[in-house]
């Protein structure tokens, strides 16, 4: 994609309107080598489905640590990292290309994309020189997968309320606590975790991050399974769970910063905007469109895609202001809540028999919830983009 000038109309000699001069127009036609990278990447995850089947929300409930390391082997996982930290400092809409076609096609890529999508960038903008070795690698080679060990019952999407600690003790940190709604905490090797080692100062300061390898004694995890008879969130606790004190990522006390500029990757990728396209395409090839009112939906639903694309864009190529990301991951899962409309009523009475279908939109409820609440996202529109006052 690139920036084409063309002359709106010619102007009248010696005329100062600004309408009437050059101007720049966006132009959105992909360019030959990002064609054949999206044909590339619809090859594989067509393959990766044959192979291991299709999932709905592929992004969050397609685990393969197989397709994971197919992933490595084409170079798609640390695309867009620097090349001095093991990446292949490639352009971020070539990851939105991939990640695109991988989630349409509901190929399993959940085994490497937290990882992928926040836990690599994280290490290398705060992590050390040690850390960078330690675990960048792995995650590029897809052999490790990670949980986030954000949310609690009562902090989810107020993050600053959390209450898990980790206190210092010798080399080690002690860490006691409860985290829900963990994704992949059952299988994850790793738990990137968002804690407390101060109560000092307001609700904000005193956070800091750690990584927890998940086989450390004192860890149980609890899987729950949800109403779509998935069983990737897990109930996490942390009882006298000993870690090094090296394990810390970044300033000790002043992670919130560094936990909000991953919310920023986690909140504005295209994942929030394609979770169930694979079910829309579906229901769209079964749909009467010479009904006008059907056409007319269809063309709705395609102008807000188009629309939630334009959005991730601006976000993965850092065009949209800080903070931003809140409104595009609003408008693009609450367009996925409307596909999710959408396809029952395309399928009718089938809708309420249980296959794969209506096992994704069992989902829908999740998008507008998981990674914030359009409430809060769009208090903070309010409040940190647009500055108004609380």
């Amino acid at each position: 994609m690139g920036v084409a000038f063309r002359r709106n109309r010619q102007a009248e000699p010696g005329s100062h309107d600004p309408l009437l001069v050059t101007s720049a127009v966006m132009d959105f036609t992909w360019t030959p080598d990002q064609l054949a990278l999206r044909a590339r990447a619809r090859q594989v995850a067509h393959d990766g489905v044959t192979q291991y089947g299709r999932h709905n929300d592929s992004w969050i409930n397609g685990y393969s640590k197989e397709f994971a390391k197919e992933m490595a082997a084409n170079g798609w996982i640390g695309m867009t990292w620097p090349v001095e930290f093991g990446g292949h400092g490639r352009p971020a809409i070539e990851r939105l290309i991939v990640g695109e076609e991988m989630i349409t096609a509901g190929a399993p890529v959940a085994a490497m994309w937290f990882a992928d999508r926040q836990m690599g960038p994280t290490l290398i903008a705060y992590g050390r020189p040690d850390q960078q070795a330690e675990f960048l690698p792995r995650i590029l080679s897809g052999e490790t997968t990670w949980c986030i060990g954000m949310s609690e019952p009562d902090a989810g999407s107020d993050l600053a309320s959390l209450k898990t600690s980790a206190v210092r003790d010798s080399d080690n940190w002690v860490i006691n606590g409860q985290k829900i709604w963990t994704s992949f905490g059952e299988v994850a090797d790793y738990c990137y975790l968002i804690c407390r080692t101060s109560q000092d100062g307001p609700p904000h300061a005193g956070i800091s991050e750690i990584v927890v390898p998940m086989d450390t004694p004192g860890i149980e995890i609890r899987p729950i399974k949800d109403m779509t008879t998935n069983r990737h969130f897990c109930e996490v606790f942390f009882t006298d769970v000993r870690v090094p004190i090296a394990n810390l990522v970044g300033v000790e006390g002043a992670a919130f910063k560094q936990t909000m500029r991953q919310l920023e990757h986690e909140r504005g990728g295209i994942d929030r905007l394609v979770s169930n396209h694979a079910l829309y395409l579906l229901a769209r090839d079964r749909v009467d469109t010479s009904d006008p009112v059907v056409r007319q939906e269809v063309a709705s639903l395609e102008m807000a895609y188009r629309i939630g694309r334009i959005l991730v864009i601006r976000e993965v190529l850092r065009q949209a202001p800080a903070g931003f990301s809140a409104a595009t991951k609003c408008f693009c899962t609450e367009h996925e809540v409307r596909v999710a409309d959408f396809v029952a009523r395309a399928f009718g009475a089938e809708a309420m028999l249980w296959n794969q279908t209506t096992q994704g939109l069992a989902y829908a409820p999740g998008y507008t919830i998981m990674g914030g609440t359009s409430n809060v996202m769009r208090n903070i529109i309010g409040e940190r983009v647009l500055g108004l006052p609380r």
